[in-house]
Order: structure tokens, then sequence, then C-alpha cells
């Protein structure tokens, strides 16, 4: 990981990120980032997607897929997983 960035425990991460989450202009309720993984200098962040009946994107995943890759750009430059 870069020398650059933090080490940080994925719980600590999970508080942080949906702290975030919750102060974001498209936060709605049930929003929440249950999970995160690094891929190579990048954290991935997992949750909930609020797909359709038929498994088909709503607005609400176009909403968390916008928060979820504004979390990796936020976090990624600041930390790295333990």
């Amino acid at each position: 990981m870069s020398a650059f960035t933090e080490s940080i425990s994925r719980q600590a991460l999970l508080e942080k990120a949906n702290q975030l989450i919750k102060e974001h202009d498209d936060y709605f309720a049930g929003m929440e980032a249950t999970d995160v993984i690094q891929q190579r200098d990048v954290l991935v962040f997992r949750g909930p997607l609020f797909l359709d009946n038929d498994e088909l994107p709503t607005a609400k995943t176009t909403a968390v897929f916008n928060v979820f890759k504004y979390l990796a750009i936020t976090f990624s430059s600041q930390y790295h997983l333990e």
C-alpha cells in the first residue's frame, strides 16, 4: 500500500463511511456501506443496491453507486485496510 495513506481497520472505515453517507446530498433511509475491500490502491464499498422485482437497477441504485464512488475517491487517498 501507499506510504502516504494511513492504515485503518475495516470496521473503523465502515463507521467513517456510513457517517459520510448520512451527510451526503443523495442519502436516503436504508443506504449504508456494509463491507469494504481493497483492490490495489482503491477501496471498494458494498451494500444494498435497491434493485426492482426483476433485479434491475432503479434510481436508488444509481444514487447508491454514486455515493459509493464518492466514498472510494474520498477514502482511497487517505487510507488502506490493515
